[in-house]
């Protein structure tokens, strides 16, 4: 978990983004290597974005975990 996948995942820049936005109402006009390309980016970048929530619900649910047996312990010590 944490730094592992930032640095395996492969994000889409910016500008190839808007291109796919942009191109969204020419996509019958454009030829399959375009497509291609758009649907790989798409792919690489919805993989990546999907294992970040997945790690970063895995971290938060980790966070409340520590914060709750701090509070537990915590709590015991002022009763």
């Amino acid at each position: 978990m944490g730094l592992m996948w930032q640095e395996n995942m492969v994000n889409m820049r910016k500008e190839e983004f808007e291109n796919i936005i942009k191109e969204q109402s020419n996509l019958k006009n454009l030829p399959n290597q375009k497509l291609v390309e758009f649907m790989d980016l798409l792919s690489l970048d919805f993989e990546g974005t999907k294992q970040n929530i997945i790690d970063s619900t895995l971290y938060l649910d980790k966070v409340e975990e520590l914060y709750n047996n701090t509070l537990k312990v915590y709590q015991e010590r002022n009763k």
